[in-house]
C-alpha cells in the first residue's frame, strides 16, 4: 500500500501491524523523522506527491493494490498541485486497484466534484462514498471519505 502524505507515520505504521506491505512518502522532513522514529523497519520516502516516482528494486514505477491518502492530505496539498498529485497517485497503482482518501468539504478547498473529475481524468472510477473513516453512509455533509478504482 502507498500511504501518500503519511505525516507522522499513524495510518502506514497501523496498515502494516495488520499486515500489509506499506510505503509512506511525505514533503515534511520532520513529519518523516517522526515516522522513521517509531517504525523504522517500514520504507519513509521524502517527497512531492505531484512528482515523487516510487520505485522498485530494479528502478522501474512500483505499482501498488491500495493508496491512501487520509488526514484531508488533499486539501493541504500546495494550490494547483491537486491534478498532478492525482495523476501521479494513479500512475503508482495497479489496474483495479483502489484510492481511498478523506478530506473535509469546505469553502475554499478543494470541492469534491472536481475531485472526481481528476479521479476519473486519471481512470479512477468512483465506487463508494463515504461520510466517516468508519463507513457511515455518505449523508452530503462536510467529510467524505472516496474509494476510487483504478480502471483497465
Amino acid at each position: 500500500m502507498l500511504d501518500a502524505g503519511c505525516g507522522t507515520g499513524r495510518v502506514a505504521i497501523e496498515l502494516a501491524q495488520r499486515g500489509h506491505h506499506v510505503v509512506g512518502v511525505d514533503l515534511d522532513p520532520a513529519m518523516l523523522d517522526l515516522a522513521r522514529n517509531k517504525a523504522p523497519e517500514l520504507a519513509w520516502i521524502q517527497g512531492d506527491l505531484a512528482s515523487t516516482v516510487v520505485s522498485s528494486d530494479t528502478g522501474e514505477r512500483r505499482l501498488f493494490d491500495a493508496a491512501v491518502a487520509a488526514g484531508n492530505v488533499m486539501i493541504f496539498l500546495e494550490r494547483g498541485t491537486e491534478a498532478a498529485v492525482m495523476a501521479n497517485i494513479a500512475s503508482h497503482l495497479r489496474p483495479g486497484g483502489a484510492l481511498v482518501a478523506g478530506f473535509q468539504l469546505s469553502d475554499g478547498y478543494l470541492a469534491l466534484h472536481v475531485y472526481d473529475a481528476l479521479a476519473e481524468r486519471n481512470g479512477l472510477e468512483l465506487e463508494a462514498r463515504y461520510s466517516t473513516w468508519e463507513g457511515a453512509p455518505f449523508d452530503g455533509g462536510d467529510y467524505a471519505v472516496s474509494v476510487h478504482r483504478r480502471t483497465g
